[in-house]
């Protein structure tokens, strides 16, 4: 591993690698504003769009997969950091993405991507958009047990479903089809990566040095944004190759038995370079793991693949994916092979780009600057639901809840001192401020009219934008998430735009109901995992009986409840030390305290 670069800044870099793009494919236009990569056509195509992203860092995955016959648009964040949820709506909406047959997206499975694709694909919903998910877990170095609620994370096989799922959408397919076969793809797929040391971040002034992997040791298990392995073994190339496919294929494992293996089945083998292993060395991997295969489980690939499709920056090691080729019901030559080898033009998959593309290369919009990208999202105005809240009541209320919760940064500070890393109150507060910031500019009445009134559902998406922008990490997404969602519930729950009709407690009930279950989806945390879920979800539960003070009694109760308990989720699981046993959650605290401001 080496911690030396020709490109030492990571903004500069990752710009720099993505304006390559357009050039090296002529089929393809960037947006640099967004980090937004698509077809320049796909406006005008009549097939089902495939977006995918993530952090910067694993290229060629996902920027040089977009190209006819594979991804419609990439969207990319820093270096191992995904994009903001902002900057996926903009794609979804955009020029980059649009048409009658629908989004497909496909992420993997790490908690700022699901969160961030999450909200943009409800975002996008909530304005009538078609749009489906799918999350990719495929990692047999996390176990079930080390997994938890979060499950596998997404590493190497996404792209083999990418690929499948790009050329079914090409060849006329429903979006419910390339959602279906999408996920037969991930469940039927395993893989696992082993390296010599964790990559090099360019920028980081820390030296991350081997990673502690010592030399002459091989870590199994690692992810691709360094994260740790579950094992290090003195061993050889044969021997690690053993254990890697123990892990991935051992049914007697009941901790990683994601896969079931059958002989007789056809399987795909990749072989994937993790950024900093020689194309001799890949060569020589692939034949050891084809011939342990052959002799210890009896599998012979139909197909291999042997290169790089995702890497972790300068990573020297490689993974493993197993993919076995399940019926997908349609006929027509639609089965996983053929899709498999049906041609994709983009520069990381091997189908090479073709001279009549090439040709494209002089009148081609690949433009590097921001100010003459084509948009990808028109700014569109909140759509009313004809319910109604009186602005000087509604404004006096939420600035009285948020005024609380700015109140209570000191105490939400120490709390996460002890338990996380020290940002919820601070987090909170930025946001309340901004929430404040908003009200003052949205509900100002224009007499001493106390009748006047405003949107509720365009007042709930107006704040969950100012949320998104204005509070980073976990719980800015998981808010902002809730509020647009919540905002699709209220207009869900009004039978007319053009009637005016205020809104009720049961109204408030259902729409926070719809919201809850739709965060639930982008999250496994329930009440006892230890986190701001426990004092929401019995909000949500008590506000059924349109008692805003019980609910709010529910949710006091449930932050209060985290006091002692161990969490499974979020940063706490993580930090050392026993503070969790002495104070309660730190978000929780906070949704409690919001909601006590409710009622006074």
């Amino acid at each position: 591993m080496s911690s030396k670069h020709f490109i030492s800044d990571p903004t500069r870099l990752v710009d720099s690698a993505l304006a390559a793009l357009p050039k090296l494919n002529p089929s393809v236009t960037l947006d640099p504003e967004n980090k937004i990569v698509y077809l320049s056509d796909s406006h005008t195509s009549d097939q089902v769009n495939l977006v995918s992203g993530g952090g910067s860092g694993h290229e060629p995955s996902f920027g040089a997969l977009v190209g006819s016959g594979i991804l419609t648009a990439s969207v990319a964040g820093t270096i191992f950091a995904s994009p903001s949820a902002e900057q996926v709506r903009r794609c979804i909406l955009g020029a980059a993405v649009s048409g009658e047959k629908g989004v497909c997206v496909i992420v993997m499975n790490y908690t700022g991507d699901v969160l961030n694709f999450g909200m943009a694909v409800e975002k996008a919903k909530a304005r009538g958009a078609k749009v489906e998910m799918i999350v990719v877990g495929d990692d047999a170095g996390v176990g079930r047990k080390a997994g938890g609620k979060v499950g596998r994370r997404g590493i190497a096989g996404t792209v083999l479903v990418v690929k499948i799922a790009g050329a079914l959408a090409k060849s006329g397919a429903s979006l419910d089809e390339v959602g279906k076969i999408a996920r037969l793809t991930a469940d039927n797929m395993v893989s696992i990566g082993a390296s010599l040391s964790h990559c090099h971040v360019p920028g980081r002034v820390e030296d991350s040095g081997e990673g502690g992997v010592k030399y002459g040791e091989i870590e199994i298990g690692m992810g691709i944004h360094n994260e740790a392995g579950s094992e290090h073994l003195s061993a050889s190339l044969p021997s690690t190759i053993k254990t890697m496919l123990a892990r991935m294929l051992d049914p007697s494992d009941s901790d990683r038995a994601f896969f079931c293996l059958s002989a007789s089945e056809p399987h795909v083998l990749l072989i994937n370079n993790l950024g900093g292993v020689s194309v001799l060395e890949m060569s020589g991997i692939a034949t050891e793991a084809l011939s342990q295969l052959e002799s210890d489980y009896n599998v012979k690939p139909v197909r291999i693949l042997c290169g790089t499709y995702m890497t972790s920056l300068n990573m020297p090691g490689f993974s493993l994916t197993l993919l076995k080729l399940a019926d997908t019901g349609l006929g027509g030559g639609k089965d996983m092979l053929n899709l498999l080898d049906a041609p994709a033009e983009a520069i990381g998959w091997t189908a090479p780009v073709t001279p009549e593309t090439w040709s494209k290369q002089s009148s081609s919009s690949s433009t590097t600057d921001p100010a003459t990208a084509k948009p990808t999202a028109p700014e569109e105005k909140p759509q009313p639901s004809g319910l109604t809240l009186p602005i000087a009541s509604t404004k006096e209320t939420l600035t009285c809840a948020l005024n609380r919760v700015i109140a209570a940064e000191p105490q939400i500070t120490h709390y996460d001192t002890l338990v996380g890393d020290g940002d919820c109150g601070i987090g909170l507060k930025r946001g309340a401020e901004a929430i404040l910031d908003l009200l003052n500019k949205i509900l100002s009445p224009s007499s001493t009219d106390n009748s006047e009134t405003i949107d509720a559902a365009i007042l709930v998406q107006e704040i969950a934008g100012v949320v998104e922008m204005s509070m980073d990490g976990t719980s800015g997404a998981l808010y902002a998430i809730f509020l647009n969602a919540l905002a699709a519930g209220l207009r869900s729950s009004s039978s007319s735009t053009s009637s005016q009709t205020p809104v009720t407690p049961q109204t408030w009930s259902a729409a926070l109901s719809s919201s809850l279950a739709s965060l639930s989806k982008y999250t496994p945390a329930r009440p006892g995992d230890r986190t701001l879920v426990d004092a929401l979800f019995p909000f949500v539960e008590a506000m059924k009986e349109g008692d805003v003070k019980a609910a709010a009694q529910k949710a006091k109760e449930g932050a209060e409840s985290t006091k002692g308990m161990r969490a499974s989720l979020g940063r706490t699981v993580y930090v050392g030390g026993e503070g969790w046993s002495e104070v309660p959650d730190p978000g929780a605290v906070g949704v409690a305290g919001f909601v006590a401001g409710l009622v006074g």
